[in-house]
């Protein structure tokens, strides 16, 4: 008898869909070498590789999140199992203690009482004091041993992490040992040199700094709330971390939508020139005179009206959740394939006069064909660096709609309902800062290595910088 009942949501689909994609694109990339070429550039560069890295480690935690089941619950039938209507993640499962661990109201980063003075019993009598946590802090009986504490386990933590890349540096050395058919201290001093193909000092030491990172949290963790609690006594981490789900759908999700509209009205624009040039300019002018917000306001006061009228198609709080976030993703795809429309259009209309394109078309061939075979592959790169460009605005974008709320669903985690419920507690006394910093904080270093590894891209893909390193 399963004890788990799997769940899949419309967006857990399209991203397990988008990663076979991927994974289909990097096979069919490596068969052949022009396209193979530009990545390797990619991968010599150390920005570029340090950002990747730390946007693999947010797209692991996002697939994590994205394996939802049911649990059976306890009482229920052996013959007939009744499962709980709170929709799990295996992120959820790895992370169980941080979900249970909730405490009364806010407290502060690794601290061991409430945040704000309550009537205690003390010594027999009520007095108005800070009371301890029920778990962080718990372990300890004075305040004076905290200090020492969460020095050790910061210790601990970032020397497991450190044993842990020690350990994955042996093995990636004795693998690049048995490939490049190099003794082992020549290989070292390559790499200490820095003269190996890739970027190894950057790797390796990337890869240290995340494992002795997420070591010295994960021991933290499992004594404190790490950066605190919220309103309803939830640890802050915890929260942002659920969070980076929303703004990896988010910002892929939408480029999805975006990329079709996109390359097909831009090349037709630019190709076909004439009536067709003139309608699809007048479409994307219509569109780009309509205020983004109030499209999408009205897209997802559209999709609630239906939630609220269809209850049995949306059985738990998960599912009217996901589908309000996918009609976001689409409502803003569409709204935003404007601008690399007009960037393809252009770069068509330049293409279609070249001479190549111009012999072709003498020779009878179609105007599928000429588009599919001399002028995508031409305007492959420009798409390509508007895709990483464009993901760091979108997950921007997510926490402005969610803070003028029209964005994801109050119920759900993301970045941008915890910067909206940061207002009030700016304006309380005292001051509630650590939820805004945490949602600031993973919001900044997701963005920031979008836009490094963006920049990478960019510079091994546009021709006009011609391999600049």
């Amino acid at each position: 008898m399963n004890s788990i009942q799997p769940v899949i949501l419309w967006t857990d689909a399209l991203i397990f869909a988008l990663l076979l994609a991927v994974l289909v694109l990097v096979w069919l990339i490596r068969r052949q070498e022009h396209l193979l070429a530009p990545w390797r550039v990619v991968a010599q560069r150390p920005m570029a590789m340090g950002a990747a890295l730390v946007l693999g480690a947010f797209v692991v935690i996002g697939l994590l999140d994205s394996l939802h089941y049911r649990a059976q619950l306890t009482d229920s039938p052996a013959d007939a199992p009744q499962y709980s209507v709170e929709v799990l993640s295996v992120f959820d499962a790895l992370t169980s203690e941080l979900r249970s661990r909730q405490e009364k109201t806010y407290s502060a980063p690794l601290a061991m009482q409430l945040y704000a003075k309550e009537f205690v019993e003390r010594d027999g009598a009520t007095v108005r004091d800070y009371p301890r946590l029920q778990y962080g802090g718990a372990h300890l009986q004075r305040a004076d041993e905290r200090l020492s504490d969460i020095t050790r386990r910061t210790l601990v933590g970032a020397t497991q992490g450190g044993l842990a890349s020690l350990l994955l540096f042996g093995l990636l050395a004795g693998w690049q040992v048995r490939r490049t058919r190099l003794a082992v201290g020549a290989w070292l001093a390559a790499w200490r040199q820095g003269s190996l193909n890739w970027p190894g000092r950057t790797v390796v030491l990337m890869v240290a700094l995340l494992l002795m990172l997420g070591g010295a949290l994960a021991q933290l963790a499992s004594g404190y709330h790490v950066f605190g609690t919220d309103k309803v006594g939830q640890d802050v981490l915890y929260i942002s971390l659920k969070s980076i789900r929303t703004g990896l759908v988010i910002g892929t999700l939408t480029t999805l939508v975006t990329l079709p509209l996109a390359i097909g009205f831009g090349i037709t624009a630019g190709y076909f020139r004439g009536w067709v040039d003139d309608i699809i300019q007048y479409l994307y002018t219509v569109l780009n005179s309509i205020p983004g917000v109030l499209l999408i306001a009205a897209a997802v006061l559209i999709v609630q009206v239906y939630i609220e009228s269809n209850p049995d198609i949306f059985d738990t709080a998960a599912a009217r959740a996901d589908i309000r976030l996918l009609a976001l993703c689409l409502i803003m795809g569409v709204t935003s394939w404007t601008g690399l429309a007009r960037l393809l259009r252009g770069e068509s209309l330049k293409l279609r006069t070249l001479d190549y394109v111009e012999a072709a078309r003498a020779f009878g061939v179609s105007n599928v064909r000429i588009i599919s075979r001399h002028i995508f592959p031409n305007l492959f790169h420009l798409v390509l660096i508007a895709i990483v460009l464009d993901f760091s605005g979108l997950v921007l974008a997510e926490a402005v709609l969610s803070y003028i709320g029209v964005g994801v669903d109050p119920a759900m985690y993301s970045w941008g309902n915890m910067i909206n419920g940061a207002r009030l507690e700016l304006a309380r006394e005292p001051v509630v800062w650590w939820q805004l910093g945490a949602a600031f904080a993973f919001m900044f270093t997701l963005v920031l290595a979008a836009n490094l590894f963006a920049d990478g891209v960019r510079d091994a893909f546009d021709p006009r910088l011609g391999g600049r390193r």
